[in-house]
């Protein structure tokens, strides 16, 4: 399978010349098609490993490659940004229409898209977002949830190959973040598009394929969600709490109820429990 992203020894400083780096060396690979979810602390590097992906930075030194081309060229740059949609932590920051589907067109027509086929561009996209009944709202109208959902459909009205989200739930309530993580699942698994979620939240991580941890710029963890899970020192370090839903089946398995690896799915669980 082909490569998305490749970071080879990269670093970057915020201060040129200066020992102290905010990411690196960092060696990374991340496939067309995986879904990589990025934990670690305030001040570990992600946001600053989200913005060498679709060249926002250029590293200091080592090398970055998405889709093949190269970052520290400025001929790239225009390409990779429209491969690699970047979904903010704050919404308000990316929406700039005056109305919810004007927003969502504006990047085609900064693209030089044919009316009729951004109309039918900007349709898919209401509707995979599910913001149809509210085309004609004016966003600062919109709850925090909505905005985050149209932030996220003006990123993928442009098609993109990759979306890197930083920290894009945040500051929503936990139906707003089921619903932006569901969108983000179901373009992964459905076509295949390439995502890099960036979060603090454990189980927003632990669909994901694969989870690399930061912690002071560099790697502590590249495996899956559940080498994660069964390293509670390094859970703790991070101040992550288990899921509910999985702290009730590690109980249920400690007193003999379910059996040891029984996954924390509802509706497996229910069908351990009552067969």
């Amino acid at each position: 399978m082909a490569e998305a992203f490749i970071l080879q020894e990269a670093e970057y400083s915020y201060v040129p010349g200066s020992p102290r780096l905010a990411l690196g060396p960092l060696d990374l690979s991340v496939e067309e098609g995986e879904f990589l979810a990025v934990l670690g602390p305030n001040g570990s590097g992600k946001t600053t490993l989200a913005h060498l992906l679709n060249a926002l930075l250029v590293p200091t030194r080592g090398r970055a490659v998405s889709f093949g081309l190269d970052t520290s060229d400025p001929a790239n740059t225009w390409e990779i940004r429209r491969r690699v949609g970047m979904v903010l932590q704050s919404p308000d920051h990316q929406i700039l229409g005056p109305t919810v589907e004007d927003d969502i067109a504006f990047g085609l027509e900064n693209l030089g898209m044919p009316r009729e086929r951004m109309r039918g561009e900007v349709e898919r996209v209401l509707h995979g977002m599910r913001l149809a009944a509210l085309r004609d709202r004016e966003p600062h109208l919109l709850s925090a949830g909505q905005k985050q959902r149209l932030a996220l459909a003006g990123v993928l009205a442009m098609s993109p190959r990759a979306i890197v989200s930083d920290e894009c739930t945040a500051l929503l309530d936990p139906r707003s973040r089921d619903e932006v993580i569901g969108a983000l699942r179901r373009f992964n698994r459905e076509q295949g598009m390439t995502v890099v979620h960036i979060t603090h939240r454990l189980e927003e991580a632990l669909s994901a394929d694969r989870v690399l941890v930061l912690r002071e710029g560099k790697p502590v963890l590249n495996a899956s969600p559940h080498a994660l899970l069964e390293c509670p020192p390094l859970l703790e370090e991070l101040g992550l709490e288990l899921p509910a839903a999985l702290r009730l089946v590690r109980l249920l398995q400690e007193r003999g109820i379910l059996p040891e690896g029984c996954g924390c799915e509802p509706d497996e669980v229910v069908r351990r429990l009552c067969p």
